[in-house]
Formats: C-alpha cells, sequence, structure tokens
C-alpha cells in the first residue's frame, strides 16, 4: 500500500463526511428533497441518508485501520524473522545465522551486523572451549606421574609414619585435582554439543550408578532408596551416566548421617523424568541459581571435607542442555533438595 492509496482513502473518507452532513443540512433547511410517503417528518430521509453516510465511514477508517496493519506487518516481518533466529541460538547452536535476503535496507544491514557479531562470539566461544580441554589434558600426566612418585615413595622400606601422612595427604590434594580436571574435561565436551545419539534404558543406566554409589552412601550412612520404572531416552551413554553420578554423588555427600536419598525414573507425558531427591542442611530459595554455576558451592560445609570440586551440578546443566532438556530445583522443606530432570523422546519399550 502506497502513499497515493493512503490519500484516496483520505479522500474518501472527507466525502463520506460531506455526504453525510450536508445531505442532513438540506433536508432539514427545506431546500426540496420530496419527503417519503412512511416519513413522520421533514428530516427523515435526511436522517437515513446520513445513516448510510455514518456506515460508508465506518468501513472506510476500518479499511485504513486493517491497511496500516498489514503494512506494518509486512514491514517488521524481517524482525520477526531475526528474534526467531536469535532465539534458538545457544552453546551448541552457535553456528546458526540470519542471513537475510533482500536489498540493501536496514533491515539487511541490522541483520549483516548481527551475523558478524555472532561470528565474534562463536570464535571466542570455541577458543575458550579448545582452551579449557588442552589444558585439561596436558595436567593429567605431570598429575598421573606426580600420584605415582607419591604412592612409590610411602611403600619404600624405609618409610616412616610422617612420611607415610604426608604421602596421604598429597594423593588426596591429587585426586581432587584429578576430580578438577576430569569435571572440566567433561564440561568442555558437553558444551560443544552431542554428535549424535542413540536409544538407551534411562532405568538400567540408574541402576548400575546407584550400584556403584552403595560404598559411598554406607560412608555417609546415608539411606538409598530407588523406583526404576522401564524408560527409553535417544542420548549419550557417557554424558547421561555422568549427569546421573553427579546428581547421586551430591545428595550422598550433602546429607546428614541417618538421611536417605531417592532416585525414580519415570516416563510421563511430557517425556522421561529423572528425579532425585535427599536430605540435608537447609538450602534458601534464593541460593538455588548459584548452585549451577562453576566453583559455587553454598557455604563453607559445602566446600570443606565433601570431596567435590565445585563442577557437578554446572556440568549437570550443561548435559541437560545438550540433550535438548529442562532441569528444575526446588529446596525441601526439612532441608535438602528435589531436583528434576527432564529429557525428549522415548517410548516404553515392549516386554
Amino acid at each position: 500500500m502506497t502513499v497515493t492509496g493512503f490519500l484516496v482513502i483520505g479522500a474518501c473518507v472527507e466525502l463520506a463526511v460531506n455526504f453525510t452532513v450536508g445531505t442532513s443540512y438540506e433536508r432539514c433547511g427545506g431546500l426540496g428533497l420530496p419527503e417519503l410517503p412512511q416519513s413522520n417528518g421533514p428530516c427523515s430521509y435526511s436522517s437515513q441518508v446520513s445513516v448510510l453516510g455514518l456506515i460508508i465511514l465506518v468501513a472506510l477508517l476500518a479499511l485504513t485501520v486493517w491497511g496500516w496493519w498489514r503494512l506494518a506487518g509486512w514491514a517488521l516481518q524481517p524482525l520477526a524473522a531475526t528474534a526467531e533466529t536469535v532465539r534458538r541460538l545457544g552453546p551448541q547452536n552457535l553456528g546458526q545465522r540470519i542471513r537475510l535476503d533482500g536489498g540493501a535496507d536496514a533491515f539487511k544491514e541490522l541483520a549483516d551486523a548481527l551475523d558478524d557479531a555472532l561470528d565474534r562470539l562463536a570464535g571466542g566461544y570455541e577458543s575458550q572451549r579448545r582452551f579449557a580441554a588442552n589444558a585439561s589434558h596436558e595436567l593429567r600426566t605431570p598429575l598421573a606421574v606426580q600420584r605415582l612418585l607419591t604412592e612409590v615413595a610411602m611403600e619404600a622400606p624405609d618409610a616412616g609414619e610422617d612420611l607415610r601422612n604426608l604421602g596421604a595427604q598429597l594423593l588426596r590434594t591429587n585426586e581432587r585435582n584429578e576430580n578438577l580436571i576430569e569435571g572440566l574435561l567433561v564440561l568442555a565436551e558437553s558444551d560443544r554439543g552431542l554428535p549424535g545419539k542413540v536409544p538407551l534404558r534411562l532405568d538400567e543406566l540408574a541402576g548400575s550408578v546407584l550400584d556403584a554409589h552403595e560404598e559411598l552412601a554406607g560412608e555417609h550412612g546415608v539411606a538409598v532408596r530407588r523406583k526404576l520404572a522401564e524408560t527409553m531416552v535417544p542420548g549419550d551413554h557417557v554424558l547421561l551416566e555422568r549427569l546421573t553420578a553427579n546428581l547421586v554423588s551430591n545428595a550422598i555427600k550433602y546429607n546428614e548421617p541417618g538421611g536417605w536419598v531417592d532416585v525414580e525414573v519415570v516416563e510421563v507425558a511430557a517425556g522421561p523424568t529423572l528425579t532425585v531427591r535427599n536430605t540435608g542442611p537447609r538450602v534458601p530459595s534464593e541460593a538455588v541459581p548459584a548452585l549451577f554455576e562453576p566453583f559455587r558451592r553454598l557455604g563453607n560445609d559445602r566446600v570443606r571435607g565433601r570431596g567435590g570440586v565445585g563442577l557437578g551440578l554446572a556440568i549437570v546443566r550443561s548435559i541437560v542442555i545438550a540433550h535438548e532438556g529442562t532441569i528444575r530445583v526446588r529446596p525441601r522443606a526439612g532441608g535438602g533438595l528435589e531436583l528434576e530432570v527432564s529429557l525428549p523422546g522415548g517410548r516404553v519399550p515392549p516386554s
């Protein structure tokens, strides 16, 4: 719709107004319009004509509004496409670009500028991820050598009690550093995204993780309960196993003697769901988002004596995002947390 079109509509509106007012004036002034037989006064015919003019006026106004609305929608369509592309962006698909077609207008310049910014963002993100992975690989070898030398020194025939105590402390520190390096590697790999997915039995995977953590639960005096229904999920076996292990390990370590851990795997209408609940210290609601940040823990009691490195839930969130799932965390009224991981796809396999 051009400017000429709107001028034509404006002229029609003016004509309708003149038609409405002018006709009414002429009849009511007694300027010779014939009266209808059914009329009740000198202005009856003019009133009928005025109503018709008002109807035409309202119709033209509605047409004008509709034309403006369609014109605005057509003009803003490139912005809607740009917003949809930006909304799909994430760590796993930084290759998305707008690539707006058309001539050299303001919308295309904006889209091209956003594409350039996304290129720089993707390059910086990939460089950071590659640095973390390379640094982690380079640190693995010296840590392994350090652990081996410490173990050899502790087993020497002339090693005294002080040397063995010092060696035990060094081994604990070395183990924590190795866990940190392994966590950084998993985090870097999960941030890259999934090269592919295979069908997995989420209940069997969770069951094997729980079996592997029985000794840890016994050391902390925590009872582990399970409710595992047959559930299929497409995903990466190593990453989903690490996700489940991190949730179960955290639920056991950050618990209290005599407490419990509930692990449930079910398939609901939204898809496969893994839920881990545990007793433990009270967690303020406002502190929950910080638990997913790397190297962030709740208070000093979660730092000392737990054996963690502060990457557990950060890795969990990254793996969930890579599988296009969601994770919800709610503090329990009596203390502890309830974490619910929902994953897409999957159907219960036939017996």
